[in-house]
């Protein structure tokens, strides 16, 4: 199969998934390296294909039913217990968590995809974190970050406010 090939069915494939996949499980599927599966990505996106990078693999943005998305100030320790309690306040609520920011003194804005929709989810990326011995971004700014969310009702983000708010994890009460 030539690269142009590949890219087609890889896109197809990411297309067609219905969860997230990981650049092994592709590399493996195709049978090249993971390093060819991250170029194809990276040729597909400069194509103009919707492709999203998650800690969870990779997944194909299909617009779907119509969302509505706002930002919200959090802090909060880096211990994973608060990181844990945090992610699943707002994926409680039925909010999905698409990125996380944090303003740097040097580089300044800096985000990273999420894309956090369950208690699941959540768990993996700290699982990640834990694997990996790697500081979430927020050990950058004394915890202080922002969270792209999505939900489909705009009463979702009051609830979410508040009820972070109560365990002491909302910036904007602070």
């Amino acid at each position: 199969m030539n690269s142009t090939s590949r890219r087609a069915a890889v896109l197809k494939y990411l297309k067609d998934a219905q969860k997230p996949i990981t650049g092994g499980s592709l590399s493996q599927h195709f049978g090249v390296t993971r390093q060819v599966i991250v170029s194809d990505i990276a040729i597909l996106r400069a194509q103009g294909e919707d492709i999203i990078g998650t800690p969870q693999g990779y997944i194909y943005n299909v617009p779907g039913k119509a969302v509505i998305r706002q930002k919200i100030a959090a802090i909060h320790s880096s211990g994973h217990d608060q990181i844990r309690e945090e992610l699943y306040t707002i994926v409680d609520h039925g909010a999905r968590i698409q990125d996380v920011t944090v303003e740097h003194p040097i580089y300044g804005e800096i985000t990273a995809s999420l894309h956090i929709a369950s208690r699941f989810d959540a768990d993996q990326f700290i699982a990640k974190l834990a694997a990996n011995n790697a500081e979430p971004l927020l050990v950058l700014t004394d915890g202080l970050h922002l969270h792209t969310i999505e939900a489909e009702r705009i009463e979702t983000f009051d609830a979410i406010r508040q009820a972070l708010a109560e365990k002491g994890y909302l910036a904007e009460e602070k």
